[in-house]
Order: structure tokens, then C-alpha cells, then sequence
């Protein structure tokens, strides 16, 4: 299949091109480079050294055999994205080219502004490019579980039978994002959903956990070819956050109680998940959601997890709670559906432990670039709009924290079964 990819120097995006490459689909793909940009602007950098894109392009070619075929442009500009459809004729858009960062929409009204005018033009333009250019192509955008919120109900994939008044429907279910940036991406699906059903497109919306991982096989230890990993406030998730902080030494940080809960899946398995999307259209004007995770995990249990693993491979771990400067539930009821995905043929590779073992193992090898910007690991970005750098909790409110959310974990696991 020809393959498009907004977005193809990212975490993601790069780590599909050469999944999808390896299997003989045709790839081409965009990117403005803005995540090396707003990662620096956090004080930071990748883990993983990333290379140049020309360099990432003449490797690409000597393993795979082909070009990937790159063009540097911005979805804001329209003109842009329909050249890139009229010219790759692509029979799958995979759109990845978004701000993902909760923090970084927050920081101020800047911030939330660019946020909103990025994800909704750049999604709106692919949207009407496809109309123009390649109305049978198969939009595989990427939305996010965080997209439902923590509601105190089971969560459908995307729709659920509602009964009212004696009268029933199905209907989209009902999203409550926690953040400017995860109102994106409702404002996407809601938009995407429209365009569906007026134009006839077809289109799979993913509700995708939280990826974790430093690499897939496809990258065959070749530097060269490894994806980014980000550690810090904005663009580093807990897992990597955690990991960064094991390799150095550094307490891992859940914040507040650490009850909060979240669906997590390795990148190798994303790949394979995104892949089995791609090729499993959905009919002309049928829009789709696929819950996309693996493992439900807290974010104590996850850092315990990670502590465990650590030390088995030599590590002092140790883990104090910060303050939460987020405005969220810490403890909750979640139990999403995935069976989409499996019905299409996914079956897990990695448990989280065994995945964890590699990315500790690869960051030792690039401890030196966690130490050099350690600072970007404390968090100064609340939700109440100020910034000032969050405090470790008390060691009582920690103990007290840890209790609450292994009592809660034992209820949601009895309420489960």
C-alpha cells in the first residue's frame, strides 16, 4: 500500500515508516521538525540521539531498499498538504502530526492558543485535501484514550446504546479532556466524524494509552535509525519520566496520591496495532474508534514496576510522590473495552516488564545525556496557570498515598471481575 505520514519524524512516525517499510508498503511522509524545537524550548532534549533527516533518509534507503519519500512542509498550509496528496496519491493517511503535550497547552494562553490553531487547522486541511485529492484514501488518525476522560462507567469503543424517555439510540460517548490539548483532539473526532458523513471518507479514529519503549526490530541496532525519547515535563510520558530518573539516580515522581490509572502498550505493539489499521479499511463514510492499550496500570503501580525492574539490573530506585500540578482524579473507575484490535488479528508481544528491562538497559548507554538536562525532569507547569516548580510530598502523605491507591486498585480490580 502506498502509506502517507504526517508527522513521520516523531516518536511514532518514524518507528511506523520503518515498520511498515519492512513489509514492503510504499511511505511517504511530512514533518516541520517542531517537536525538535519544543523540546528544546523545555530545557531538554531526546535520550536517544536523533539524526539529521537527511542522514535518517540515506539509512533508511541502505536497509529498506527504498526512499522515503520526504517532504518538509506545515499542515497549517494547505497548499502543502493537497501537492502532498495529488503527487503520492496515498490509499492511507496516518495523521500524526499534532502537538501530543497536555503540560505544553497549558503553560499559558499562548501556549493553549497555538495548541488549538495547530492540531484543528492541520486536521481540517488533511481533511479537506482528501476530499479534493484522494477521496478513497483511509484517514488513520490518532486521538487518545485521554479523550474520555475518567468517568465512573465502563468506556465503549467510541459509541455506546444509550436508552432515553423510552426511545434508544447509539451514540457517540460522551468525552471529558483534561487538558487544552486533549480538547483537540474531541474538536478532531467530532470533525472527523462530520466530514465522514458528508463526503462519503472513511476513517478509524485510534484512542491510543500511553506508548513506552526505545525501539523496535525493524531499527536493527543501528544508531541511525533509532526513534526519539523524551523524558521531560511536556513531551516525556510517566513511564519515560520514570525510566530517565532510574538510570541517574533521581526518586521516581508519581504525582499526588498515584491513583490515577491509565492503559499503557509497548511501541513494538503500537506498530503492529497502527499496521493492522491501515491495512483493514473501514467502508466509504464509516467512521470507526478503536481503543488502542494493552495493560491498565496506576501511576504507583507503574513506578513500583519500574523500581523492580531497575533493580533487578543494579539500579537504587526510590520513589516520593510530588504534588500534582494537574487538575485531575487521582482515584477512579476505569475499565475501557479493546477488542477491536484483537478481532483484526493483534496479539501482544512484550509484557510491560520484559519492555521495561530493554528501555533501562538501552538509557544506561546514554545516561550522560539525562544528566546533562536533568532539570527538565521537575515539573513546573500547573493547571492553575502559574509556574513555580512542584514539591515532594510529605513522607506521611506519601505512605498515606501509596495505601489509598492500593486499596482503590483492589476495589477496581474487584468491581472488574
Amino acid at each position: 500500500m502506498r502509506v502517507f505520514i504526517a508527522g513521520v519524524d516523531g516518536y511514532l512516525g518514524w518507528s511506523l515508516a520503518l515498520y511498515l517499510a519492512a513489509r514492503g508498503h510504499e511511505i511517504s511522509g511530512c514533518d516541520l521538525f517542531l517537536r525538535r524545537e519544543w523540546v528544546a524550548e523545555m530545557g531538554s532534549q531526546s535520550v536517544t540521539p536523533i539524526r539529521r533527516m537527511t542522514e535518517r533518509l540515506e539509512t533508511f534507503r541502505d536497509h529498506f531498499g527504498t526512499n522515503l519519500q520526504f517532504r518538509k512542509g506545515d499542515l497549517r498550509d494547505y497548499n502543502f498538504v493537497l501537492n502532498c496528496f495529488r503527487s503520492f496519491d496515498p490509499e492511507a493517511i496516518v495523521h500524526l502530526g499534532e502537538m501530543p503535550s497536555a503540560p505544553y497547552s497549558m503553560v499559558d494562553v499562548n501556549h493553549a492558543v497555538f495548541t488549538q490553531m495547530n492540531n484543528l487547522i492541520g486536521t481540517l486541511h488533511i481533511l479537506y485535501a482528501m476530499k479534493e485529492a484522494c477521496p478513497d484514501a483511509h484517514l488513520v488518525k490518532l486521538g487518545t484514550m485521554g479523550e474520555y476522560g475518567t468517568p465512573n462507567i465502563d468506556i465503549p469503543e467510541g459509541f455506546f446504546t444509550i436508552e432515553y424517555r423510552e426511545r434508544k439510540d447509539t451514540l457517540p460517548f460522551p468525552r471529558q479532556a483534561g487538558s487544552w490539548y486533549h480538547q483537540t483532539k474531541v474538536h478532531d473526532s467530532h470533525n472527523i466524524m462530520f466530514a465522514c458523513k458528508i463526503w462519503g471518507l472513511r476513517s478509524t479514529d485510534i484512542m491510543q494509552g500511553v506508548v513506552f519503549g526505545t525501539r523496535i526490530d525493524e531499527m536493527k541496532d543501528d544508531e541511525r535509525l533509532v526513534t526519539r525519547f523524551d523524558f521531560d515535563q511536556c513531551f516525556g510520558t510517566a513511564v519515560n519520566r520514570y525510566c530517565a530518573q532510574a538510570v541517574i539516580g533521581h526518586p521516581l515522581t508519581p504525582f499526588g496520591r498515584g491513583g490515577q490509572k491509565r492503559g499503557f502498550l509497548p511501541l513494538r505493539d503500537s506498530v503492529q496495532c497502527l499496521t493492522l489499521t491501515i491495512t483493514n479499511p473501514p467502508k466509504p463514510g464509516e467512521y470507526r474508534v478503536f481503543n488502542q492499550f494493552e495493560e491498565i496500570y496506576s501511576i504507583t503501580e507503574l513506578a513500583q514496576k519500574v523500581k523492580k525492574v531497575g533493580e533487578e539490573l543494579g539500579l537504587k530506585v526510590n520513589i516520593r510522590n510530588l504534588e500534582n500540578p494537574r487538575k485531575e482524579m487521582e482515584e477512579h473507575y476505569y475499565n475501557p473495552d479493546h477488542q477491536h484490535l484483537p478481532d483484526l488479528g493483534y496479539k501482544p508481544t512484550h509484557d510491560m516488564e520484559q519492555e521495561l528491562r530493554i528501555m533501562l538497559n538501552d538509557l544506561m548507554k546514554y545516561r550522560s545525556r539525562i544528566e546533562v538536562r536533568k532539570e527538565a525532569l521537575n515539573p513546573d507547569i500547573r493547571w492553575d496557570g502559574t509556574r513555580k516548580k512542584v514539591r515532594f510530598l510529605s513522607r506521611g502523605a506519601e505512605e498515606q498515598g501509596s495505601k489509598g491507591a492500593e486499596e482503590q486498585g483492589s476495589k477496581g480490580a474487584e468491581e472488574q471481575g
